[in-house]
């Protein structure tokens, strides 16, 4: 910050002259520079312990919290503790003499010389202080009379719990929904912001997990964009080949330093337009710094209590609660101000924890409802992330299973390589918890392989090795014979219309208000229905005084 002389030049020559009263010092000339010199020769003599004696317990107080902070906070923090100090003209200062009743100990400070203002440059940006210049400040450091002051309430700590009656494990299914989101992005390519309905494909479906994923694939590499669309890379196929446990880690590596901003995705809150920008790694790094590296349960209503004691400002530097436009996504209210710090950070650091480190495998959590009695505590993967060990590299894997239906069934341990592979030729089916992934071999996902140059020997090739033994007959035969025939047959679903006499068929077929909606003849008395068409074709047939029952079945 400025030294003692830069910041008295900030101050109109009626507040110097204030200053200097409080000191005995008569500045009654006009030269400011030359009052400002008398005034910081003043100042730098003056003894302290003295003057200090003379202030409030407040004005005390305030002043030891700004020397506790290195000299200098930001205005709109300091404000909130210990007030503002209004701004003044000369003409208002003269009408009003605010330094005779101050608002606050910050505007009392203000005038006796001890608190000035000013803008500098930090991580976050330039940022407005309210400061000690440091030929002040270096007189008044934790050894003299201003830590004399008033007591304040201890800062909260965390405290262990006892282990909660359920708790939910920690997971490692990132690794498999983001093997499944590599899988589709290499048939179809993914848009990230208009994927396609993945219902029965995710082992969690949540829609702001699936985001992390995408958003900590693209920051790794793993997907890159092309023609609008996100496609997998070599850095993909390498990272498949890894261990779950190193799989995880480099998530989780990822997500510490992502730009995927939690504040924009936490339950509760909605976050409106683009003309304000917060930091995420503010939020996580003051989490990260409070969560004890140990195996014990916590409260997390107890962490959120700690961080606002210690740090309330975390995602904010400059203390400005005022600059978001963040909604309570029930009421629709706009939350701004300090006193909503329990509607904002109070909701985004309990999401830290229950979203994307639970979701990283970072965490068990407690099965209660009650936020509450929320609690958690690390998985043995965080505490060796912590301790920056590195993760186990190797692991059993079973090989899929190839049926003779031409179903390839993944199992859980599997190589998540080989069902990336195993995507390449075989369409997915919808995932059942607690079963493998399931594969069917078809001849348009036969055909979309041979469009990547995948041939029919590369493909037994790799049923044989990732199974472990010889493939089915049935398998080898069936894309043996499509490569060389094509297409031979097709399940389709249609609404067939059968009659009892073959005149009413002929009749319909002929009939203008009819005949359009009928396409294949399945027989003298079976015809199909145009698709899509069939209520339609009801009406028209109803209306030449035949009535048509509707036979639902199973699809």
């Amino acid at each position: 910050m400025r030294t003692l002389e830069q910041a008295l030049l900030d101050h109109d020559l009626i507040v110097l002259r204030v200053i200097a009263e409080w000191l005995d010092l008569d500045l009654t000339g006009a030269d400011k520079a030359q009052s400002v010199k008398q005034l910081a020769a003043a100042l730098t003599a003056v003894d302290l312990a003295e003057e200090i004696e003379g202030l409030e317990p407040e004005e005390a107080e305030a002043l030891a919290a700004l020397v506790r902070e290195g000299g200098r906070a930001p205005v709109a923090v300091f404000s909130r503790t210990h007030g503002e100090v209004r701004a003044m003209g000369p003409g208002r200062l003269e009408r009003e003499e605010p330094w005779l009743d101050p608002i606050s100990p910050a505007e009392a400070l203000w005038y006796r010389g001890f608190l000035y203002r000013g803008f500098d440059q930090t991580n976050e940006g330039l940022l407005e202080f309210y400061y000690v210049p440091p030929e002040l400040l270096a007189r008044l450091q934790p050894s003299s009379a201003v830590t004399v002051v008033r007591e304040t309430a201890a800062a909260p700590t965390l405290a262990p719990i006892d282990p909660p009656e359920g708790a939910r494990p920690p997971v490692d299914d990132a690794v498999d929904d983001l093997t499944t989101l590599l899988a589709l992005a290499q048939r179809t390519g993914l848009q990230s912001d208009r994927l396609p309905d993945l219902r029965g494909l995710l082992m969690n479906p949540d829609r702001d997990r699936r985001s992390l994923l995408l958003t900590l694939a693209t920051e790794m590499s793993l997907l890159r964009r092309v023609e609008e669309r996100l496609r997998p890379t070599r850095a993909a196929i390498d990272w498949l080949q890894h261990s779950r446990e190193a799989q995880l880690r480099a998530l989780v590596d990822a997500w510490s330093r992502s730009v995927w901003n939690e504040l924009r995705h936490t339950p509760g809150l909605v976050a409106e337009g683009e003309g304000w920008a917060n930091d995420p790694l503010l939020a996580r790094t003051a989490l990260m710094d409070v969560l004890p590296a140990d195996d014990h349960w916590y409260r997390v209503a107890d962490v959120v209590a700690v961080i606002r004691g210690q740090a309330p400002d975390f995602q904010r530097p400059d203390g400005n609660y005022d600059t978001w436009y963040l909604r309570d996504a029930e009421t629709r209210e706009y939350l701004s101000g300090f006193e909503a710090w329990e509607r904002v950070e109070g909701r985004l650091l309990p999401f830290l924890i229950q979203g994307p480190l639970y979701w990283l495998g970072m965490v068990e959590l407690s099965a209660t409802t009650d936020p509450a009695l929320a609690a958690y505590r690390l998985a043995p993967r965080a505490l060796a992330w912590l301790g920056d060990e590195p993760p186990p590299a190797d692991e059993v894997r079973v090989p899929l299973i190839v049926q003779p239906e031409g179903v390839l069934l993944v199992p859980h341990n599997a190589s998540r390589l080989d069902r990336f592979r195993a995507a390449r030729i075989a369409d997915p089916e919808p995932f059942v918890p607690g079963r493998p992934y399931r594969y069917r071999i078809v001849p348009s996902s036969l055909a979309w392989a041979r469009e990547q140059d995948i041939g029919p020997e590369q493909m037994l090739g790799f049923l044989e090795s990732a199974g472990g033994r010889p493939v089915p007959a049935s398998v080898r035969r069936g894309i043996t014979r499509w490569a060389e025939r094509g297409v031979e047959g097709r399940l389709q679903s249609v609404v067939v219309l059968r009659v009892g006499d073959p005149a009413i068929l002929e009749t319909l077929r002929t009939n203008p208000k009819t005949r359009d909606f009928l396409t294949e003849s399945l027989g003298e008395l079976a015809v199909v229905v145009r698709a899509g068409q069939w209520e339609a074709f009801r009406q028209a047939v109803a209306a030449l005084g035949l009535l048509l029952d509707v036979e639902v079945g199973e699809n």
